[in-house]
């Protein structure tokens, strides 16, 4: 039972930095003006793993209710290793202030075993100025 425990705690140890080094995107927080309807962020999803991964960008307000903004591109394959720009144009709608949770999203594809979508998201705040 003891060599059971040692065994796990060191798969534990080796394995975790594997988990830490998921998917990412930069920058996770930010704040920008604008003086048009709409602000605008670029956002750089990445893929810390060997293999390509495909990749959809959403955006949602405060409370993961999904907001029509315009995403260049919104879906796409990254290649292992690699980040990419995406454009986000969110609208005011009326509104001085927005805040937005934009999120990228992992997506397995449909032949392989492992069928779990990841998401990362990072907060976003619009000031409209007049």
């Amino acid at each position: 039972m003891k060599k059971v425990g040692i065994l796990t705690a060191v798969l534990a140890v080796v394995l975790s930095p594997l988990a830490a080094t998921g998917q990412s995107m930069t920058p996770m927080r930010g704040e920008v003006r604008s003086f048009t309807d709409a602000f605008a962020v670029r956002v750089f999803p990445g893929n810390p793993y060997d293999q390509r991964i495909r990749v959809e960008v959403h955006v949602y307000d405060q409370d993961f209710q999904p907001i029509a903004a315009r995403i260049t591109p919104s879906a796409f394959l990254l290649a292992g290793q690699a980040s990419r720009p995406v454009l986000v144009v969110v609208p005011f709608d009326g509104a001085t202030e927005r805040k937005v949770r934009i999120c990228t999203e992992s997506i397995p594809f449909p032949s392989e075993q492992t069928q779990i979508r990841a998401q990362i998201c990072g907060k976003f705040f619009g000031h409209r100025r007049s």
